[in-house]
């Protein structure tokens, strides 16, 4: 949750907010002013509107009474509460979808007063997002980002908890874009982000899908893969443009009820615009993918990000800025030099061996990012990663397994332990990982683990340190601790160098 006093306040009457909504005023009258509209009962002040909204683990409602004593003027509720007459109680089918649609009104609607790009998909949303951000920027755009690594709002970035944050952040930010003079805001667009109606009311100018996979099911997520596909398709509901990657084999489940037209990109025939000839390039510190770019646009595209995954990276975004009429010479110009913090990052070092950070924290992603490198044919490949504790155990064996049947050499570590002991998750991936006859060692601190693959990588490896990416902290026994591998990286440099 962002700091509301960060955003500007607006008084406005409860009817103002409560237009385009369907309710029942079950007492009160509606032609009342407001003062602020909040969900947490600890802000609650005098003349405000509260939404007691159901959630996981706390029921706003249990607070109806606390903020209606501390002066709240209006509540939004689900089912019946018991507070005195005079404070007005509107009751909603939904209280998420209604706290979206009152957010919007709350900041007099900025998502209309920009271009909203909206990217949900498994894999690909917040790689392809810093593309179309970086190629609409050097086009002469300003460009806002929300997403799974940060908010981004003219020179401020702003850490956040979501990757879709919650409807009244997102309309607090969306405002605070326009006040900075952006004209189009880029986001990452969750599945969990459009089951809980986080976006629900916004009209998305182009919406994307990258490509979909078993992820984020479980008791506190998705209970099915159907759901969770479901999700997923919703942004096509919201939209004027869609975009999608039609060699998904999800496509047709995902677009087969969408509400706009829809644009595909691809490596097969039939797609709007079409990669071929693809080319993997490499130096020192340099892993790439070229292809011809067909259909819509043509032309060679060259990506300095590596492996088949970049290349559709490269054509979602490129299917986007097509829109805005970015010029070809902008399009490589950007993806040449594209980099994201944490995404396959390649780190120099100086030496004749490649180091790439990524977040790959799953065992689909680590199968993604180890299959990507292999295919550069380095003489070893190295992998290096953890498990976070208090997940589910399955992902350490499955990690394991993916590591040891396609790295040549596995360093297990820590990752975020949490309150378990890292030698009990590490014992759990050497479980998976005695299943194949990859080589491995254990290393417990993770610091000593990237040392280890530093000082050891021959000539020509590629090492590849998995699971943290942008992260900038290492969680253990309820306390986050700071730690970035590229700074460690960095660090670990300057002390080879020293020495």
């Amino acid at each position: 949750m962002i700091n509301m006093a960060d955003c500007e306040v607006f008084y406005m009457t409860l009817k103002t907010l409560l237009a385009g909504l369907e309710y029942t005023c079950l007492q009160g009258s509606i032609d009342i002013e407001i003062n602020n509209v909040i969900n947490d009962s600890r802000k609650a002040g005098e003349g405000d509107l509260f939404l007691c909204i159901p959630g996981a683990v706390v029921d706003g409602h249990k607070f109806a009474a606390d903020v209606a004593a501390k002066g709240a003027a209006a509540l939004v509720v689900e089912k019946e509460v018991e507070v005195p007459e005079n404070v007005t109680v509107i009751q909603v089918e939904n209280a998420r979808y209604a706290m979206a649609l009152i957010s919007a009104a709350y900041y007099d609607h900025p998502a209309k007063k920009l271009k909203v790009v909206g990217v949900t998909g498994t894999k690909g949303k917040t790689t392809t997002t810093y593309m179309i951000r970086s190629m609409l920027e050097k086009a002469g755009h300003k460009v806002g980002v929300m997403g799974t690594i940060e908010v981004i709002i003219g020179d401020e970035h702003i850490a956040v908890n979501n990757t879709t944050p919650e409807s009244m952040d997102i309309h607090c930010f969306f405002d605070r874009m326009v006040k900075a003079g952006c004209d189009v805001v880029v986001m990452e667009v969750s599945s969990q982000g459009l089951k809980l109606h986080r976006t629900a009311g916004i009209e998305f100018d182009y919406g994307m899908f990258t490509n979909l996979s078993p992820d984020h099911i479980g008791p506190n997520e998705h209970e099915s893969f159907e759901e969770y596909l479901y999700c997923k398709s919703l942004l096509f509901k919201q939209c004027k443009q869609g975009i999608a990657n039609m060699d998904d084999s999800h496509y047709a489940e995902i677009v087969a009820n969408a509400a706009c037209p829809i644009e595909t990109y691809g490596v097969n025939e039939g797609a709007s615009l079409k990669a071929s000839n693809v080319e993997l390039t490499r130096d020192i510190d340099y892993l790439g993918v070229d292809f011809d770019l067909e259909g819509l646009m043509n032309f060679r595209v060259h990506v300095g990000i590596p492996g088949s995954f970049s290349v559709y990276n490269a054509l979602g975004a490129i299917a986007v800025v097509r829109h805005f009429g970015v010029p070809e010479e902008v399009i490589n110009d950007v993806l040449k030099n594209m980099k994201v913090k944490g995404r396959v990052q390649i780190v120099p070092t100086g030496d004749d061996y490649t180091l790439i950070i990524d977040y790959a924290h799953n065992a689909v992603s680590l199968e993604s990012i180890l299959k990507t490198m292999r295919a550069y044919n380095p003489p070893r490949l190295v992998c290096m990663f953890g498990c976070g504790g208090n997940r589910a155990k399955s992902r350490r064996y499955e990690m394991g397994e993916v590591s040891g049947n396609m790295a040549d050499l596995t360093i297990i570590t820590s990752d975020n332990p949490r309150f378990e002991e890292p030698q009990d998750i590490i014992n759990d991936i050497i479980t998976g990982i005695e299943k194949t006859d990859g080589k491995y060692i254990e290393i417990i601190d993770r610091r000593e683990a990237i040392s280890y693959c530093m000082k050891n990588a021959q000539p020509g490896d590629i090492v590849v340190l998995a699971g943290k990416g942008h992260e900038t902290y290492q969680e253990i026994k309820g306390v986050k601790y700071h730690m970035s591998e590229e700074e460690t990286v960095m660090e670990l440099l300057q002390e080879m160098k020293e020495n």
